[in-house]
C-alpha cells in the first residue's frame, strides 16, 4: 500500500494499440543504493527502485511519469544495462538477457538522452557517431554501412551536408536527430527515450515528437517514453505508468488517466500542471 492511498494498477490483456505481443517485461524489479553515515552511525539504504513489474506490449508507447527523484531515470539505467538491479529481471522478447552482455542488448534496446548537447562525442563527426554501432557490431561490408549510414541520416532530416560536421556545428534539434539516428541504425525494437525534448527550444520539440511518431510507423518501434511534460505525454503515449518514491502507484490507459485518475498522487500531479490559460496563476496544491 502507498502512504497515500491504495494503489491503483491494472494490466489489460494487451496494450491499447491491440497488441497482445509483450516486447518488454519487468518483474518485480528493484534497485538500492547504500548510503555510508559514518562511523558512529549504521548504514542506510536508499530503495531507489522498489518491486516495479510493467508490460511493454510490441508496438505501444508506454508513458512513465513522475516528479524528480522518484527514480524514472534509474529504472531507465537498469533496462540500458548501465546499472545492475538489486533484484528482479527483464525480459526482451520473453527471453532474460544479461545486462552484463552489453553488445547482445544493444540489438535490442536503444535510448535517447535528454540532453543532446552531452550525448553526443564532440570530438567525432556526425557520420562516425552514426556508423560506430554497425562497425562495433560488424555489420556489413564497408560500403553496406556508408549506404546505410546515408539512409538513416536522410530519414531523420540531416542533410548530406551535415553528415561530416561535428557536434558543436549543429542546433539542438539537429544534435538530437543525430542521437536518434545513432539509436535506430542497429534497428533494434526497443527505444528508452529520457525527457528527449527537454533540453530544446518548444519550437523545435514539436518537429522531434512528429519525428518519433513517424519513426515508430516506420520500424515498428516500442517506446518508453519518460517525460515530465505531461502535455507532451497525453498527444505520444498509449498508456501511463505513474511513478512515486519508486513504486508503480496507477497504471492505466492515457484517456483514463487524464479523465478519470483514481490514486491521490496521480490527480495531484495532474493538478500541478501550469495551465495555458491567463490569469489562472500558480497550481496551488498539497503534495506531502
Amino acid at each position: 500500500m502507498s502512504r497515500m492511498g491504495e494503489e491503483r494498477i491494472t494490466e489489460e490483456q494487451g496494450g491499447s494499440n491491440g497488441s497482445n505481443e509483450i516486447a518488454l517485461e519487468l518483474c518485480a524489479l528493484s534497485r538500492i543504493f547504500k548510503l555510508n553515515r559514518g562511523l558512529f552511525q549504521a548504514d542506510g539504504e536508499i530503495k531507489a527502485v522498489n518491486n516495479v513489474s510493467l508490460r511493454l506490449y510490441r508496438g505501444e508507447t508506454l508513458g512513465l511519469v513522475g516528479e524528480s527523484g522518484c527514480g524514472k531515470s534509474t529504472l531507465a539505467k537498469m533496462l540500458l544495462g548501465l546499472l545492475a538491479p538489486s533484484s528482479g529481471n527483464v525480459l526482451i522478447n520473453g527471453r532474460e538477457i544479461d545486462p552484463a552482455q552489453r553488445m547482445a542488448l544493444a540489438r535490442h534496446i536503444q535510448p535517447i538522452f535528454q540532453d543532446p548537447y552531452s550525448s553526443l562525442n564532440p570530438r567525432k563527426t556526425v557520420s562516425q557517431i552514426v556508423g560506430l554501432p554497425l562497425k562495433l557490431h560488424r555489420i556489413g561490408s564497408a560500403a553496406e554501412q556508408g549506404r546505410k549510414l546515408r539512409d538513416m541520416l536522410d530519414l531523420v532530416g540531416m542533410p548530406e551536408r551535415t553528415h561530416h560536421q561535428y557536434p558543436n556545428q549543429l542546433s539542438g534539434g539537429q544534435r538530437q536527430r543525430v542521437a536518434i539516428a545513432r539509436a535506430l541504425i542497429l534497428q533494434p525494437g526497443i527505444l528508452i527515450c529520457d525527457e528527449p525534448t527537454s533540453a530544446l527550444d518548444v519550437s523545435v520539440q514539436a518537429q522531434i515528437l512528429n519525428l518519433l511518431l513517424d519513426l515508430k510507423t516506420e520500424f515498428g518501434l516500442t517506446y518508453l517514453f519518460i517525460s515530465h511534460d505531461l502535455g507532451v505525454v497525453e498527444h505520444l503515449v498509449d498508456r501511463v505508468a505513474v511513478m512515486h518514491q519508486g513504486s508503480i502507484v496507477e497504471l492505466e490507459t492515457r484517456e483514463r488517466i487524464f479523465s478519470q485518475a483514481q490514486h491521490p498522487y496521480t490527480r495531484m500531479l495532474l493538478a500541478s500542471a501550469l495551465s495555458p490559460e491567463p490569469g489562472l496563476g500558480i497550481p496551488d496544491i498539497a503534495l506531502q
